[in-house]
This record gives structure tokens, C-alpha cells and sequence, in this order.
């Protein structure tokens, strides 16, 4: 039975409603003020260059601000100095490389365009007042058209973006000014000397002031990849032969970091192609690195990851091999993971110190021969008993094994190839086993992977 409402009550709804709401309104300012103070804290911990950075634009704004302040600069620059500050404000940007692309591609564009229209206004004012603008509004449109589809180009767009925009507006202001303002060529070097102040101020600051380097980044980008597909096959035993439910809990942070590499595709290839290729020779990384060669690393580090997803998806996969088809592959199958876990752990250390070693592919030969075990056992009479659905699990799990031995050797080649490229340092390291790496089974026919015991004679 529905409840009846008075007119009294009804009346005084929402003026009740308001009533309440201007006395909710301080608890929850301060509750939205002390969420934005609690996200910004984590935002500077998780990044403190995030920190540093804001200081650095102040600071060059600051700095290139005192053209306005003191009178000496002013009356060299005048009302044109605010460009100095504009061009500050746009050209900073996180990382040295990002910042010096945008000022070159700035101060570049300027100088040309500026040069351009100038050019265009003294042709066209040879054509009378008349037939003045005509050929300013030609000239325009020429330049517009060319440069905005020259834009589509890829290196084009991936290099030079910004600079074809101020190439389009520096030109349309030079030239199309100069119909009103006969110093055409004072205001083109006042706005070309104002913006190579301006964006040498943000270079000086960014590069001399905790300076952001974004090939370092990359680097380390492409090595922690590598270790997150380590992770992964590490802790891939242990949960698809269910050891126990502690191992469980404990793996599923490793069983879930791969999935950021199916996504680094965009982000490598915006620091290697727009940002890394700027930058100067800076720590290990000398002139002209080669950057490019990241991005083969990364390629190959991402279609290992996909062979990761395809096996991550038979651990919850509704249709599961009974436990004693799994336990016939149980041996070899761990063996395999845990070689391939230990080569992607050499790789992406070996590679994150910038040093070339053979003890990965020592891991990957390992591998292949267990690798030949599994193969031999998938080919026995094992399976003859079997029912064939209750097989294909198991027997995909096998096959996806095999393949990522493959992805991982080509990322080893790729890792060498880059190493030599960029002048790693050579490490001759020979291991001595002092235990028999195997992998044995208890009473209860579970597996137990002791962890081997080795003797390394590192010789640089």
C-alpha cells in the first residue's frame, strides 16, 4: 500500500532538502579537498621528477619574464618579450628530449617562415597596392596546402609536427601583416630573436636543472618488459599444476604484469621516435644510439607476451586436463617454464647494465632439451588411453611452451645485435654446476623444483 504525502509535506520537501544539503555542504568540501590532497601526494610519490619539473618551468618562466621587468630589455624586445614567455610555456616539456625536439622544431620553423614571408611580402608589394594582396592570399594558401599535407607523412608527423604548425603560423603572420605594417622585417627578427631566447631558457633549465632523460626511460621500459614475461613463466608452473593455495595467492601479482607489455607499443614508440632521438650523448649512452633497435626488442618482447596471454588463458579456462594428463607433462612442462623464466631474468639484467653475457642462452639450450623431452613424451602411447578433449589442454599448453622458446630466442639475437650495436661491455661468465638441476617428484607425484647451486667466474 502506497504511502500518502500531505500538501504541508510536499511543500516542504525541497526546502528541507536544501536545508540539509547546505549543512552536508562543509563535510563535504572538506572531504573533496583532503581526496585532492591525497591524490597529489600520490602523484608526486609515485614520480618526484613530477615535482622537480613544475619547478623547472617556474623557474624559466621567471627568468625569461625579466625582459618585461627591467627596462634595458624591454625596450630591445618591447610588447614582443611576452613571446619569449609564450614560447617558454609551450616548449616545456617532461624530458630533455621532448623539450629540445619542440625548440629546435620551434626556432627552426620560425627562422624559415619568417624568411618565407618576408620574401612573399616584397614580391607581392612589386605587384602595386592591387595586386598586393591577390598574391599575399596566393602565397598563403600555397604554403597552407603543401605544409598541412606534408603533415601526414609518418616521419613527418612523428618529427616535425609542431614545427609545420608554427612554420603555418609564423608565415601567415609575417606575410599577411606586412600588408598593414611596412617593418616587415624588423617584426619577423624581433618574433624569431624573442622565441630563440625563449626556448634556449627552457633547454638551459631542463638539461642543466635534474634533467629528464627519456632514452633512459626507454631503456629501462624494455628491460623491465623482459622481466615481467620472466615473472609470469615463473610463477606459470606452480599455478597451472596447482602446487598449493599459498603458492597461488602469492604468484598472482607475477601472473599479472604482463599484461602492460601488450600495451607498450604506443609509449615505445613515442619516446624512441619523438622524444630519445633529440637527445644529446648523455652517461652510457653515447651519440647516435641506437634507438631504433628498441623498438625490434620491444616487438618481439610483445609477441612473446601474446603466446603469454594464449597460455595465461588455460589457468581459468572452464575446460581443464584432468590432474593425471597434467601430472604425464607435469615434469618437462615446469623444466621448460623455468629455463625460459631464468633466460628472460639474464636477459633483462644483463641488458638493464648494459652488458653482454652468454649465460641466458646457456638457459635457453637447457630449454630446448627439455624441450625434445616434452616432445618425445607427447609422442608416446601415454596418450592412447586418453579421451581426446580431455587431451587438447594439455596438449595446447605443450605447444605454447615450445613456441615461447622460439620468441625467446629471438629476443636474445635481438638483445645481442643490440648490444653490439650500442657498444655493451663483454662479460665472459662461466658457470660451474655444483647440483644437478631436475626436477623430481615426492610420494604425493609433486613435482619439486630445487633451486641450483652454482659457482659464476665472472672475467670482464
Amino acid at each position: 500500500m502506497e504511502a500518502v504525502t500531505s500538501p504541508l509535506q510536499e511543500s516542504y520537501g525541497p526546502i528541507t532538502r536544501g536545508c540539509q544539503w547546505l549543512k552536508a555542504l562543509p563535510n563535504k568540501f572538506c572531504d573533496k579537498t583532503m581526496e585532492i590532497a591525497r591524490k597529489t601526494k600520490k602523484l608526486g610519490q609515485d614520480d618526484p621528477r613530477r615535482i622537480v619539473h613544475s619547478l623547472k618551468v617556474g623557474l624559466a618562466i621567471t627568468l625569461v619574464s625579466f625582459f618585461y621587468y627591467f627596462e634595458p630589455l624591454y625596450d630591445g624586445f618591447g610588447d614582443s618579450a611576452m613571446w619569449a614567455v609564450l614560447t617558454v610555456v609551450l616548449v616545456s616539456e617532461f624530458s630533455v628530449g621532448a623539450t629540445l625536439g619542440k625548440g629546435l622544431n620551434r626556432m627552426l620553423a620560425t627562422l624559415v617562415a619568417g624568411a618565407l614571408g618576408a620574401g612573399a611580402h616584397c614580391l607581392a608589394s612589386l605587384s602595386g597596392r592591387k595586386g598586393e594582396p591577390i598574391l599575399v592570399a596566393t602565397f598563403v594558401f600555397i604554403i597552407a596546402v603543401i605544409t598541412t599535407f606534408m603533415r601526414f607523412f609518418p616521419r613527418v608527423k612523428a618529427r616535425y609536427d609542431y614545427g609545420m604548425m608554427i612554420f603555418i603560423l609564423t608565415f601567415c603572420m609575417v606575410s599577411v601583416s606586412g600588408y598593414r605594417d611596412d617593418q616587415v622585417l624588423k617584426m619577423a627578427h624581433v618574433r624569431f630573436s624573442t622565441i630563440l631566447v625563449g626556448s634556449c631558457a627552457s633547454l638551459i633549465v631542463c638539461i642543466c636543472v635534474c634533467p629528464v632523460w627519456i632514452g633512459e626511460d626507454l631503456h629501462k621500459s624494455v628491460a623491465a618488459n623482459i622481466a615481467k614475461l620472466a615473472n609470469f613463466l615463473q610463477a606459470f608452473g606452480d599455478e597451472y599444476f596447482k602446487v598449493s593455495e599459498e603458492s597461488n595467492e602469492n604468484n598472482k601479482p607475477y601472473l599479472q604484469g604482463y599484461r602492460t607489455v601488450l600495451t607498450s607499443k604506443s609509449s615505445e614508440e613515442t619516446m624512441q621516435a619523438n622524444f630519445a632521438i633529440w637527445e644529446p650523448g648523455h652517461g652510457p649512452f653515447g651519440y647516435r644510439h641506437p634507438w631504433k633497435m628498441y623498438l625490434k626488442v620491444g616487438n618481439l618482447t610483445r609477441e612473446c607476451a601474446y603466446k603469454v596471454e594464449a597460455l595465461n588463458s588455460y589457468l581459468n579456462s572452464k575446460i581443464q586436463a584432468p590432474a593425471e594428463i597434467r601430472g604425464k607433462i607435469q615434469v618437462p612442462c615446469k623444466r621448460v617454464s623455468l629455463e625460459c623464466s631464468r633466460a628472460l631474468k639474464e636477459m633483462a639484467s644483463t641488458f638493464r647494465k648494459m652488458v653482454i653475457t652468454r649465460s641466458a642462452v646457456m638457459h635457453i639450450e637447457n630449454s630446448k632439451k627439455a624441450a625434445e623431452e616434452l616432445k618425445s613424451l607427447l609422442k608416446t602411447s601415454l596418450w592412447e588411453e586418453a579421451d581426446l578433449l580431455e587431451m587438447i589442454p594439455a596438449a595446447s599448453v605443450a605447444s605454447l611452451l615450445l613456441e615461447i622458446i622460439g620468441c625467446i630466442e629471438k629476443i636474445s639475437e635481438a638483445v645481442n645485435e643490440l648490444g653490439k650495436a650500442a657498444s655493451f661491455r663483454k662479460i665472459n661468465a662461466t658457470v660451474l654446476p655444483e647440483q644437478q638441476d631436475s626436477i623430481q617428484q615426492d610420494s604425493n607425484n609433486t613435482a619439486i623444483v630445487p633451486v641450483p647451486h652454482c659457482v659464476i667466474v665472472v672475467a670482464e
